[in-house]
């Protein structure tokens, strides 16, 4: 059985069942609803090569999960792969919890007014609406993992003021 809907995040959920096995892919598109409801995450495990990719001229990020469980809203869990000397986008923030997680590379960190070396194995948490931005600073790619959410049945925090999310 093949079944598609479209999530809030403007992306086509695609639902694939064979037998006792599932799964879920979530493919960017260009439009979506607002009113749509989020894709519900079930129990799974997602191989790489089954991860929807999306390149740029950084490198690639795979979206691995994106939706809704039991406890948190507005999930994203992916894998970046930056090329070097190159980061995602610049410092950031935005309302959902976020912790990154370093699996291969080195670089660097920026959190709040801070910078710092990034190594593997180091985990980063943040706060919502803090500051904060990961480049490669090595001569290899920088690989890491993105767990970005909001708690439900918790207030998402208020902008705390009128700056940019992006510096």
């Amino acid at each position: 059985m093949l079944k598609r809907t479209r999530s809030k995040w403007a992306a086509w959920v695609t639902v694939l069942a064979v037998g006792s096995a599932v799964m879920v892919m979530v493919l960017p598109s260009s439009g979506g609803s607002a009113t749509s409801k989020p894709a519900v995450l079930k129990s799974e495990v997602v191989p790489w090569e089954a991860a929807p990719a999306r390149k740029a001229d950084w490198g690639e990020m795979r979206f691995y999960f994106q939706g809704e469980t039991a406890a948190t809203k507005d999930v994203l869990v992916a894998v970046a792969v930056v090329e070097p000397g190159k980061a995602v986008h610049r410092a950031h923030r935005h309302a959902e919890e976020e912790y990154l997680v370093i699996n291969e590379g080195v670089g660097m960190w920026q959190l709040g007014e801070k910078t710092f070396p990034a190594r593997k194995s180091d985990i980063l948490y943040v706060e919502p609406w803090v500051y904060h931005g990961l480049t490669n600073t090595g001569d290899k790619p920088l690989v890491f993992t993105v767990v970005r959410y909001n708690g439900k049945g918790v207030p998402v925090p208020p902008r705390p003021d009128s700056r940019g999310d992006e510096r």
